[in-house]
This record gives structure tokens, sequence and C-alpha cells, in this order.
């Protein structure tokens, strides 16, 4: 089935008064008071203080207030649906999607690919300023968001890049470039090494290629990259997101599935640095969609998938903000031949198109204009 159907989102009124009811009654956490243990505490990684034993009431109180008593879902819905959406029946998934033409008729195409806990919203503020040189698309991952849960096993990056090359195939796109950020870090470059053909190049804001216990592969690497890597390796060990959902996303799943608060605060992890209202919009899309469980499982599959086996050989270009992961170039260049562009930026963070958008979108047209 090829057919590529309009999509609106219209969230049924009676889930609104749902969870207007759940956040009227919801019962909050105890914790121990931040000053008792501020500054007592390492994990290893810069955090706020009263932040060391992970999200605080301090933090989630405000933010469920303001859902309740003032976040505008209408609003935010009305803003959503002012951009063109689809869905398509790819590899018995559906796949949700906006699609912006360009005017321009030398435009290129443009796939831009979110990741956890964020949503396709995560690049909507992009729009306006890629569509005088690029056709964009911006797809929900399966499992995430209004492509709705997955049904089957299976759907870690590679299947995920299969279905988004099925896509923009359907779209009429012969050629075209991707830019990934989190998650579509790992889904675009396999898109480069599935359809090398067809992609143009890639651009992302991380490049996740870690140490792999090689004898001598920390000879010669600079005191910044060997912070880079220990920054890392901290962020995990005190990120338990990345754990939970690899080892058993459907445990805690039913918790999230239940609790809008808890839903919050889980995805509030990660999300911190982003503007009250665009957390709350991301946080309310998996509520409604309650896609809590599959966007977790993307973690499951691909811990257990192998690793790619070859390198990228399509172009790649980096595009590195001040608090995020950044590997030494020399592992980055292990997993990718082709590496053309890497730009470091002090400002900004993990969600650079939130944090950062107008140095990311120059980074972004400057390395596609290179290519085309």
């Amino acid at each position: 089935m090829n057919d590529i159907r309009p999509f609106r989102i219209e969230i049924p009124q009676h889930d609104l008064d749902d969870l207007a009811y759940r956040l009227s009654h919801a019962r909050l956490v105890n914790e121990i008071p931040p000053e008792k243990f501020a500054g007592t505490l390492d994990v290893g990684i810069p955090i706020p203080p009263g932040w060391e034993y992970g999200v605080p009431l301090s933090f989630v109180r405000p933010l469920v207030e303001r859902w309740r008593d003032e976040f505008d879902w209408r609003a935010r819905e009305q803003m959503l649906n002012d951009y063109p959406q689809y869905v398509t029946e790819i590899d018995g998934q559906s796949i949700h999607f906006v699609h912006v033409r360009s005017a321009n008729p030398d435009a290129t195409a443009l796939m831009l690919t979110h990741g956890w806990p964020s949503s396709f919203v995560e690049f909507l503020g992009l729009v306006e300023g890629l569509t005088d040189q690029f056709h964009v698309v911006i797809p929900s991952y399966p499992g995430f968001a209004f492509s709705g849960a997955t049904h089957d096993t299976g759907w870690g990056a590679r299947r995920i890049a299969a279905a988004f090359t099925e896509l923009m195939r359907r779209l009429g796109y012969e050629r075209y470039g991707v830019h990934g950020n989190d998650g579509g870090a790992i889904v675009s470059p396999e898109m480069g090494r599935l359809a090398g053909e067809r992609v143009l190049g890639v651009h992302v804001t991380q490049i996740f290629s870690f140490p792999k216990g090689d004898p001598g592969e920390f000879e010669g690497l600079t005191e910044q990259e060997l912070a880079g890597l220990q920054f890392g390796q901290k962020f995990l060990e005190h990120s338990i997101h990345d754990f939970a959902q690899r080892a058993q996303p459907q445990t805690l799943a039913h918790a999230l599935s239940d609790s809008p608060v808890g839903q919050l605060a889980w995805s509030a992890q990660l999300l911190a640095s982003v503007a009250p209202d665009d957390l709350l919009t991301n946080v309310a899309i998996y509520w409604f969609t309650n896609t809590s469980a599959s966007s977790a499982r993307f973690y499951f599959e691909n811990h257990h998938a192998p690793l790619p086996s070859e390198r990228t050989t399509v172009p790649i270009g980096l595009a590195s903000f001040g608090y995020d992961y950044r590997p030494p170039r020399k592992f980055a260049e292990r997993d990718h031949a082709n590496i053309v562009q890497w730009n470091e930026y002090e400002q900004g963070g993990h969600w650079a198109a939130y944090e950062v958008p107008d140095i990311l979108l120059a980074d972004i047209r400057d390395f596609f204009t290179k290519l085309v």
C-alpha cells in the first residue's frame, strides 16, 4: 500500500478532560531537601544543585501546575496543524510526517530525524529558515507520536532507516540530504549505508563513536578529547533512561502510560534545557498517543542489534554543540570514511534546534551547499 493521506492532529476532548483530572489529582513524590546534600555529591558531570538524585520536585511541580492551569493544548494543536502533515504505511507500520515543499524549483530535499524523548516538533522551528533551499520532510519514528505504537519487534535504527528511505522514494525524491539529532544521529548514517546512491550527505549533531578496547587507541588524544570521552561515560552512568530502556522498556512504561507526571519527569531528565511549553508539547504528545513503551523499545532494539559492519562512505558533517558528547575525531573516522565538515561550538547543547537554531541552520545550509 503506497497511498499517502493527509493528517490532522485532533485529540478528543475526553482525553484532555482525563489529563486535567489526573494532573489535578497527582500524587507527587517525596524527596530529601536539596540543602541536605547539595554540594556533597559528585556524579561526575556538571548538573544543577538538587539534581544529584534525578529530576527534583522543585523542577517538576511548577511544570505540573503550568500544564494543569496555563498550557493551552488546543492552541498548540492548531500551531502544529499549520504544518502540512501526512501518514502512509511502510513495512506494516503507519508513518506520520510533516512535508513542506519549497517554492524554489531547484530546492534539495532534506529529511530531519529526531530523537528521544523528542518528536517531530523538535524541527518545526527550522522549517521557515530551510524552505528557500530545501523541500523539508520531518517524520515521526515508528513507535513515536502520531506514527503510533509499533506492533512487532525489530524497529531499531536500520529498519527505521529503510522505512525512511522508502518514504523519500514515495515522495519522489531521487536524491536528498538527511540531518539527525540524538537518535536521528544513529538513524541518519544508516540511511547513508542503505541508500548511498540516493543520500547526498548526512549532517548530524552527534557522532556516537566510542572506545572499542583496541590497544593504543587513546594514544595521541588531547586533554580536551579525553575529557569529552569522560563526559560521555559519566553522562551515561548518571542518565538512567539509557540503561532502563535498553534493558526493560516495557516495565517502566506501565507507570509512564498511567501517569502524566511520571511521563513529564521521565522526559524532563533530558529536555530540561528546552523552553517549558516546548517541553510540555513533547510530553503531551507522548501522553496522548500512549507511545511511552513503543518509543522506549528503540533503545532495546538498537542495543540488541549487531553493530554496523562497514564504515559510512557518504559525506558526513558534524555540528557539535557545547554540552554534548563529542568523540575524538580519529574515533569518528574509524566509523565514517568521508567526514567533510567538523564544526565545534561552545554554545548550545544536545537540543540545538531549540537552543541555538540560527547556528544549527547555518551549519546545515553550509554543509549541503558544498554538496549540491
